[in-house]
């Protein structure tokens, strides 16, 4: 037996100039996140149902971009996609354009242990979820006024925003780590976009057997396209669990999919021998060109990393032995 070690996550890339208000919910939020974890895991819970209960309450709070509180298209409705995949097997379920299931991850965790199939989308998801009983709601209880607000200035500044609780309208109104002028602007896909703040959330976990599983949830980004899909539904992209390793993506979506970041993790542990910091570490250098992103992960023998390239993620983490950190910056 290993003991036991979880992280959280509540997005990668920070406002430098972010309220300390805002910080402490934040941390708040993610302490209370793995104190549920560490309560589960210490009654024998298995890695997948903690990182499901974990990321459950992270979809209930506002607070970060999944959920209640989930970024809005460029319509002005929510679409959420989640995933989560339980390493002994590599089982995994994952969902996208979800408008009116309550929690994302447990429809993603209903599709692993009760469909033929690994990923289901849009109706045909929600059709799913209908049928064997998961809470709907409507689409209104996932959209707060903040991100209404939100989205009126992305329009005006006609683009994305990453961050949708940064109010930019012009890109030198926020700090130089967060964005650009409009002579460099910074770009996804080769399109330039204003703010680069997500805050996707995630859970990863190895429980006392040395299992490990992973979930990450999100409501994507603010203003993006109808039918827009991210990383967080992608299985070895966004989430990845194996039996070395459990890994969670958060940042620039389009960039973790090119380079299949979680993925990379357990790959390069298996192929190269990387013990699990060094394997984040060479990932998040090496596999993300240009892109701006982060990941949290744990291993079969009980580590805990986590790696970003950007102003900050939030993140916490906790082992058996009595490790806990909450942070912010570096």
């Amino acid at each position: 037996m290993v003991g036991w070690a979880i992280a959280v996550h509540g997005g990668a890339g920070v406002d430098p100039n972010l309220p300390e208000e805002r910080q402490q919910q934040a941390k708040q939020l993610i302490t209370k996140c793995l104190n549920l974890g560490i309560s589960l895991l210490r009654d024998n819970h298995s890695a997948v149902d903690v990182v499901e209960r974990v990321v459950r309450e992270l979809e209930t709070d506002p607070t970060f971009n999944s959920g209640r509180g989930s970024a809005l298209t460029e319509h002005g409705t929510v679409e959420m996609e989640a995933s989560i995949m339980d390493g002994t097997k590599r089982r995994c379920g994952a969902v996208s354009g979800l408008t009116k299931v309550k929690n994302p991850v447990s429809l993603a965790r209903l599709i692993m242990d009760k469909s033929p199939h690994s990923y289901l989308g849009f109706s045909g998801a929600e059709e799913f979820a209908r049928k064997n009983g998961m809470e709907l709601v409507e689409n209104d209880y996932f959209i707060t006024e903040d991100n209404v607000g939100m989205l009126k200035l992305a329009k005006e500044a006609n683009s994305i925003i990453f961050d949708y609780r940064i109010p930019v309208v012009e890109s030198t109104s926020c700090g130089s780590s967060a964005c650009t002028d409009n002579n460099n602007p910074l770009q996804m896909n080769g399109l330039p976009i204003s703010v680069y703040v997500p805050e996707t959330v995630g859970c990863v976990v190895v429980d006392k057997e040395g299992r490990c599983a992973a979930a990450t949830s999100t409501g994507g980004l603010m203003n993006k396209m109808t039918g827009r899909i991210g990383d967080s539904p992608i299985i070895g992209a966004g989430t990845y669990a194996c039996e070395v390793c459990g890994v969670s993506c958060t940042g620039e979506g389009e960039a973790i999919l090119r380079g299949t970041l979680a993925r990379d993790v357990a790959a390069v542990m298996e192929y190269k021998g990387l013990r699990l910091q060094e394997a984040v570490d060479f990932v998040i250098k090496t596999r993300l060109d240009d892109g701006k992103a982060g990941l949290i992960a744990v291993s079969k023998d009980g580590d805990v990393a986590c790696g970003f390239n950007c102003t900050g993620m939030f993140r916490g983490c906790a082992t058996e032995a009595g490790f806990m950190e909450v942070a912010i910056w570096d």
